[in-house]
């Protein structure tokens, strides 16, 4: 027999604004630092131009070992509660932050905010999971991250004009507001997604099953490898945005709208991916881009081994890489997830911890290496496409471009759904 559907008393389109606003958390944290980093560096007069990099290191880090945690409690005690909890950390120590006195209390800070903000994203995958399937789900995801993305390309404009009216500590306040917006939100509109017969119990073997599910369900767990190694070029990029723009090509006038642009890209790859997947298979569609993201790379290393780089084609070049970044990483998470029901919290959970943890190392390894150019972060994009890719050639045993179709809905909820 069926089993009676949750009440949902939100709309299709409010549940997008609300998860994408969860996950803006993360990125607003990252983004808005970038334009104060300097100010950072000067105030704590910071031996190495590159310790400025560990504002976004230590947050991402943070993100990693978090997740590790998040999806076992969001199983036991429901998605609502958990979210609820780690904002209030989020937003105290935001305020933490604004007061740090030294900068290993503001790493700390950072560090811990991050542990707490790792919640959304893995929360963001359940609560999506626990409503769709398949390539649907792909498209939800997608149009979370179409929306979710306006805040990376406003961020740093927004930490601008916070520095015209303030010290780097206000970007610290403005994050604690946001969190409290959000957190009211959540807590007003937001019901509870996880059947109650679907609760599970908090049992370390029970745990460590549901991980060797998900380390050794080889699509699954290849997905989440290719996942990390595509982002962490990413989380290259922003760590080292600043210097870059800034040290390299002098255009700290026009940093925030060249970085905007970017992340405008990217939101343009989800919202292409919001249109297409269901058409064409999650497979298909980021197989293709991982593609397209290896020839530009490809571009981009033999430009900077030249010295054939200036602000404009290193931007020219970043923009379709950041478009293809769009173009898979909803599709890879959404693969990595669809064969996990009822241990949805726990396999998102964990895929978030080692996809962040492989990112985070890698990004910060491709970060540390800036040397006042721009091949290091040209060969870890070249490097990390090629990765993933044969991650994926052996994750799908050899089959590319494959169609696994899969039922679309959860009928019994998605029938209820209103825009």
């Amino acid at each position: 027999m069926q089993r009676k559907a949750l009440p949902f008393p939100i709309g299709r389109l409010e549940l997008t604004f609300l998860m994408a606003s969860l996950m803006a958390l993360n990125a607003l944290a990252i983004d808005i630092m970038l334009p104060g980093l300097g100010f950072m560096s000067d105030d704590f007069a910071l031996p190495s131009v590159n310790d400025r990099q560990w504002v976004i290191t230590s947050y991402i880090y943070g993100m990693a070992i978090g997740s590790i945690v998040h999806g076992s409690l969001a199983d036991r005690f429901g998605r609502k509660p958990v979210l609820l909890v780690c904002t209030v950390i989020y937003v105290a120590f935001a305020i933490l932050c604004a007061f740090a006195w030294d900068y290993e209390l503001l790493l700390i800070g950072r560090f811990i905010q991050g542990l707490a903000a790792s919640a959304m994203g893995v929360l963001v995958n359940s609560i999506i999971r626990d409503r769709y399937e398949g390539d649907e789900m792909a498209r939800s995801m997608s149009t979370i991250m179409m929306v979710f993305m306006i805040v990376p390309i406003t961020a740093p404009l927004l930490g601008q004009l916070v520095l015209l009216v303030a010290p780097w500590k206000g970007i610290f306040v403005v994050l604690a507001a946001a969190g409290l917006a959000v957190f009211l939100w959540v807590l007003i509109r937001l019901p509870e997604t996880l059947h109650p017969e679907d609760k599970t119990p908090i049992h370390p073997r029970s745990i460590g099953s549901a991980w060797y599910q998900v380390i050794f369900n080889r699509n699954s767990f290849g997905h989440v490898l290719a996942s990390g190694l595509m982002m962490a070029p990413l989380f290259a990029y922003i760590a080292s945005a600043q210097q870059i723009f800034f040290d390299i090509f002098g255009a700290g006038d026009i940093f925030v709208f060249v970085f905007a642009l970017n992340a405008a890209a990217m939101s343009v790859g989800n919202f292409a991916n919001s249109r297409i997947v269901v058409r064409f298979g999650a497979r298909r569609v980021s197989q293709s881009a991982l593609i397209v993201f290896i020839l530009v790379s490809i571009i981009h290393f033999i430009l900077a081994m030249t010295g054939g780089i200036n602000i404009w084609t290193f931007t020219a070049l970043l923009v379709p890489s950041m478009a293809m970044v769009g173009l898979t990483g909803a599709n890879f998470s959404s693969i990595a997830m669809q064969p996990f029901g009822k241990i949805a919290g726990v396999a998102s959970s964990f895929q978030n911890f080692a996809r962040t943890t492989l990112s985070a190392a890698i990004g910060a390894a491709i970060g540390l290496q800036f040397d006042g150019t721009v091949l290091p972060i040209a060969t870890g994009f070249l490097v990390c496409g090629i990765a993933s890719l044969a991650v994926i050639f052996w994750a799908e045993e050899g089959r590319l471009f494959r169609r696994v179709q899969i039922g679309v809905t959860r009928d019994s909820l998605a029938k209820i759904d209103t825009i």
